[in-house]
């Protein structure tokens, strides 16, 4: 293969560390599409599973075996790693995933002085970096942006690396790529700020006053109250999904299982503290209540979403 045996991804931004994957993931197949991938997390590994899974299998085909969060990995899992890095299979391309940071740092040194292919994924938290992204995202897109644009991109939209990369794709689809404050203002004020998703979170942390004005502000900026019960039926489905997985489920094994990112996962179980399992089921009735409502049910679209909210906020506990 012509992509690096061993690839070391170091870094906690998940929509960066996803995309390196995924572009390793998209080298290997551009030569054996048919190569498979298997994707491991420390707790469903045990000693030996490294050497089985990277011996030559008998139908021949590669394979791109991401083994994440290493720094979890124990002693004995640890020296499985760094002594197949030592010789790698040639069909076989090892990707490991270490967050950053002191643990589990003597594995990423050893890996190191092997000179494996890096790839940086550090946390991005400067406004200065941030606006960097957005200009890079627009660029990566195909188009190009002010910066007061990006500035600008960065107030509507908010800090979430997973949104601000959707809206960058998204504005040089609707623009044609040059982009200025202008064409933020114009596509993203009001409506990025104000979001069904908004709306949602506030309503599922208990804060009815706040979910209300950012109901009735989306709805005033020209949100579909379809898009808005859409968002309101994830965010309570999204409590019913990480509530109901097994107990001692976590990291990437849970985000597989569950179908989300992990940053989203982190952000439903802070969410869930309020939350009964009772309460979540009278919450995805009032959703269902309103699905029917917005859709030809009721009269006023705009009072039967806010009875849902308020339905929602006194569901919890």
């Amino acid at each position: 293969m012509s992509v690096e045996s061993i690839v070391l991804v170091v870094g906690d931004e998940e929509l960066l560390v996803e995309r390196a994957i995924g572009e390793v993931v998209a080298s290997v197949r551009g030569e054996d599409p048919e190569a498979e991938v298997i994707d491991l997390a420390p707790g469903g590994l045990e000693p030996g599973r490294i050497s089985e899974l990277t011996s030559p299998s008998l139908f021949g085909g590669g394979k791109v075996l991401v083994v994440r969060a290493v720094q979890d990995l124990g002693k004995d899992l640890s020296a499985e790693v760094l002594q197949y890095a030592k010789n790698p299979a040639d069909d076989v391309v090892l990707v490991a995933v270490h967050h950053g940071g002191a643990k589990g740092k003597a594995l990423v040194d050893g890996l190191a002085k092997l000179k494996p292919r890096k790839i940086s994924c550090p946390k991005i938290t400067k406004a200065g970096e941030r606006i960097d992204f957005v200009r890079a995202e627009i660029r990566r897109a195909g188009g190009k942006i002010s910066a007061d644009g990006a500035r600008g991109l960065l107030d509507a939209v908010g800090n979430d690396l997973r949104e601000l990369a959707a809206a960058c794709s998204q504005l040089v689809a609707d623009t044609g790529g040059k982009i200025d404050d202008a064409a933020v203002a114009r596509y993203y004020r009001g409506r990025a700020e104000v979001s069904g998703f908004t709306v949602a979170d506030k309503a599922i942390e208990g804060q009815l006053a706040e979910a209300l004005e950012q109901l009735r502000w989306a709805l005033a900026t020209g949100v579909a109250p379809v898009l808005i019960v859409s968002a309101l039926a994830q965010g309570v489905r999204g409590l019913a999904k990480v509530g109901g997985a097994p107990r001692g489920a976590r990291g990437a094994a849970l985000a597989k299982d569950l179908g989300m990112p992990p940053w989203k996962i982190e952000r439903v179980q802070r969410q869930l503290r309020g939350w009964s399992g009772d309460g979540v089921a009278r919450a995805l009735t009032a959703v269902a209540e309103a699905d029917e409502a917005v859709k030809g049910g009721a009269a006023d679209p705009a009072y039967a979403l806010e009875k849902t909210v308020a339905q929602i906020v006194a569901s919890r506990g």
